[in-house]
């Protein structure tokens, strides 16, 4: 019998390795975790989701006291931003949610943790700093990394990217962003907030590529209006040092190009698998430039050997690597065959207003060829919007032929709280009818959810066809004010 000196071994402390360890470890399971960081956590914990929205955060702070007159308060004339500040601030976040990502908790639970490098020897064996470690199990749970693309001369500038943007040693006074997705946008309008002047380029001909088009436009003209400049459908085709500061040149369509200039670029143009050094090939797992692949159940080419969160190409979001590394708990310790189901995933761009999605957005549906209908409702029409200052945006309800949802888009204040009622709605296979006629608290930004639906069942409720028969049973006898139109306006008469 082959003797092993782990039941499961996990490469990467981040999300999915994280959800793994602490799952199999309860259950009995011997775990090992191995992270190559002096810390756990991950990029999400140091260099993503946690620093990122931590300074989203200082940046609407600071921006709501700049504009504070729009609420009838004085208008205040602020110092500038010491970034210094902002970056302690960071890191002071980071520590305290670190310790729950500890060493020590996780060896409370009765998972080892070990720091270092790694690589397969084969397909059951790892090299850890020279000592061979076999495991029945593998996790890989590696992550990935910000895409350096070979653009001329950007290696030779020192370019920054998501490991580096939330410890700068000073707040830049100009910024070129070369990628419009959600990390690329988010950094783009905060540090816009703060002081730092800021240009956006993309090759694409829209920001949020993957959003409905109506609603990244919404996004951009706000952050438009701030000062962000916006250089779409445009190629990145050099970049160089001009004196102290940086050059960048675009390509346009029309075959014209633009020299842009600024203190700092950072390049958040995608995320790529972190797979190298893995010696996967020594293992067996196949793997491509994208990730590692996997079927239904989160296996590789090798079955005992599981791949969680972005190392295997898939869904690049936090939540979805810890719900991957639930689904390898599953097969890996309670072998359970469980399948991952992406249809109610939700995900959000911490944009303001925010962006929030889960299910099919439009594009996707007409892309599937789908038989759909668009309901909408606007955050102008919400009580609790005008009290506070923010109407922008609306919720977007895709139904199909049925009227079943096949997904729901929220742009909007605090969107992605707003979409956890449509997480629960979905994933529970809540009628929107309940939802319709569900009481919600008054004023809230909760309400738009119950108004979207409405909106579906109006048209039948209050349909003449049921104002004949309620006329025909109960001998209603109709409307008591009808508006007379008179010169182009509306008057008031009795019926």
């Amino acid at each position: 019998m082959v003797q092993y000196d782990y039941d499961i071994g996990i490469i990467g402390g981040g999300a999915a390795g994280l959800t793994v360890a602490s799952g199999a470890a309860q259950l009995g399971a011997r775990t090992l975790l191995i992270e190559k960081e002096p810390a756990l956590g991950g990029d999400c914990l140091h260099y993503g989701c946690v620093p990122s929205k931590t300074l989203i955060r200082s940046a609407h702070v600071y921006h709501a006291m700049k504009h504070a007159d729009r609420y009838g308060l004085p208008r205040v004339e602020l110092p500038p931003v010491d970034f210094t500040r902002v970056a302690g601030r960071i890191r002071d976040v980071i520590a305290v949610i670190q310790e729950h990502d500890s060493e020590e908790r996780f060896c409370k639970l009765g998972a080892k943790v070990v720091f270092g490098t790694v690589f397969f020897k084969n397909a059951h064996t790892v090299d850890l700093d020279g000592r061979a470690i076999r495991a029945k199990n593998w996790v890989i749970a590696t992550g990935s990394s910000a895409v350096v693309p070979p653009i001329p001369g950007l290696k030779e500038i020192d370019y920054i990217t998501n490991r580096e943007i939330f410890s700068l040693a000073a707040l830049p006074g100009s910024m070129i962003v070369l990628g419009a997705g959600p990390i690329g946008i988010e950094m783009a309008q905060a540090f816009n907030r703060l002081g730092t002047a800021v240009t956006v380029v993309d090759r694409g001909a829209q920001i949020l590529g993957k959003e409905d088009a109506d609603m990244a436009a919404a996004v951009q003209a706000v952050m438009g209006s701030e000062g962000v400049k916006f250089h779409l459908g445009a190629s990145v085709q050099q970049v160089s040092a001009d004196g102290g500061k940086k050059r960048v040149t675009l390509g346009r369509g029309d075959g014209a190009s633009v020299n842009l200039t600024a203190d700092v670029v950072l390049v958040a143009m995608g995320r790529s698998a972190n797979v190298q050094d893995l010696w996967l090939d020594a293992a067996g797992v196949a793997f491509e430039r994208t990730g590692i692949g996997v079927d239904a159940r989160l296996r590789t080419s090798q079955k005992h050997i599981f791949a969680a969160g972005d190392v295997n190409g898939g869904y690049q979001f936090t939540h979805a690597a810890g719900y991957e590394g639930g689904v390898v708990v599953s097969n890996a310790v309670f072998h359970l065959p469980r399948k991952v189901n992406y249809t109610w995933l939700p995900w959000c761009t911490y944009t303001d207003p925010e962006l929030a999605s889960i299910g099919l957005n439009e594009r996707a549906a007409k892309d599937a060829g789908l038989d759909y209908s668009v309901w909408k409702e606007g955050f102008q029409d919400n009580d609790r919007s005008m009290a506070e200052g923010r109407t922008e945006g609306w919720i977007k309800l895709i139904l199909d032929k049925k009227e079943k949802p096949l997904g729901v888009q929220i742009l909007g204040p605090r969107a992605g709280d707003l979409i956890a009622e449509w997480v629960a709605v979905l994933n529970g296979g809540v009628k929107l009818s309940t939802l319709a006629s569900a009481i919600h608290p008054y004023p809230t930004l909760g309400e738009i959810s119950k108004r979207v639906t409405g909106g579906v069942f109006t048209p039948k409720i209050f349909s003449e066809k049921v104002q004949k028969g309620l006329k025909f049973f109960f001998n209603l006898k109709g409307r008591a004010c009808t508006p007379v139109v008179c010169e182009g306006k509306d008057l008031i008469s009795e019926a």
